[in-house]
């Protein structure tokens, strides 16, 4: 098989949650965020044994042009997030809805059961050239899932952000991703996966710490673009505190700490060969719908941190997309 020169990965897309009340997450991320009901499908994750087949119900939502996926496991036993768990946790995973006044999406998210990070909404000072004027605010949901709220200058940000709209909540910009290093990392997001790099910061003194409840906050943040777009990965490269722990070796997709993010492939099965080849693993998952016809395939692979990636085919399976959006 020859392997091809493009990207390996053409576009990120949805990022999928599991979740231990489906019904009381949903109702959060549509009343304080703004999510739009997609749908609602009760499916069955095989795994690797032809008897290991838990039940699994998945409700996708949208936001403007991006798209999660909750996903919940009602006859699993799904470890929760650890409450002591911090940025700079190599598990720590959040991802950024962009707000048109983070003022008015403060004070609306104060009336739901978040549970905040930052101690409130901070703003980047012009002394940060390449996050100036970046207003943020962190929080949990009420699964411990950790996000962020962020507005974007006139300057900063895709121009879709940038538009008039009377909507507070406006989409996904970004997930960010604690790493260990940044060249390790860039490795393999960069040099394997073919994502581009579209940026860099570096993030601290006060603001930075006031934003991750972290004493002393220094972090390089590289941001990673696919060739055809969606959201971004950031790569958080805590240089103060120091990087703490790793991923507990026995989580698994049905505990509350998993989230993975859609990468979209030309042929799945060329990127495994080239997998292969770079000595990285993969995990095939498949939800089925009742009458045993594929709903999504693809396979689930983590980079060397342990943040999941599932990766999809750019192709219909079954007359059904392949993609939650």
């Amino acid at each position: 098989m020859t392997l091809s020169t493009q990207p390996l990965v053409q576009r990120t897309g949805a990022i999928a949650l599991t979740v231990s009340d489906l019904d009381r997450i949903l109702q959060f991320y549509v009343q304080a965020l703004g999510f739009e009901f997609v749908s609602d499908l009760a499916l069955t994750d095989v795994g690797k044994a032809p008897t290991d087949k838990t039940p699994v119900r998945v409700v996708t939502l949208r936001l403007g042009q991006e798209s999660i996926a909750l996903m919940h496991y009602p006859d699993a036993e799904s470890k929760p997030i650890p409450a002591d768990s911090q940025s700079n946790d190599l598990w720590f995973q959040h991802f950024a809805v962009v707000v048109s006044d983070i003022d008015a999406a403060y004070r609306h998210l104060k009336t739901f059961d978040i549970e905040p990070i930052s101690t409130q909404p901070q703003t980047f000072p012009p002394a940060n050239a390449a996050s100036a004027q970046i207003q943020a605010f962190k929080f949990t949901d009420p699964d411990s899932h950790n996000l962020e709220i962020i507005q974007f200058p006139p300057d900063k940000g895709e121009a879709k952000w940038q538009q008039k709209t009377d909507r507070l909540f406006l989409g996904i910009d970004h997930s960010a991703l604690a790493v260990a290093t940044t060249a390790e990392s860039l490795a393999f997001y960069r040099d394997l996966l073919g994502l581009q790099v579209a940026g860099s910061s570096f993030n601290w003194r006060e603001v930075q710490s006031r934003l991750d409840d972290l004493p002393k906050a220094t972090v390089n943040v590289t941001t990673l673009q696919a060739a055809n777009g969606g959201i971004g990965i950031e790569l958080l490269d805590y240089l103060r505190p120091t990087p703490s722990r790793p991923f507990p070796a026995d989580w698994t997709r049905r505990d509350i700490a998993h989230m993975h993010i859609e990468l979209t492939v030309a042929d799945l099965e060329q990127a495994i060969a080239q997998l292969k080849t770079r000595g990285v693993s993969y995990t095939a998952l498949s939800l089925l719908h009742p009458d045993a016809s594929p709903y999504r395939q693809g396979v689930l692979i983590k980079d060397p941190n342990g943040h999941a990636l599932l990766l999809l085919a750019n192709r219909l399976i079954s007359g059904t997309s392949t993609s939650l959006i």
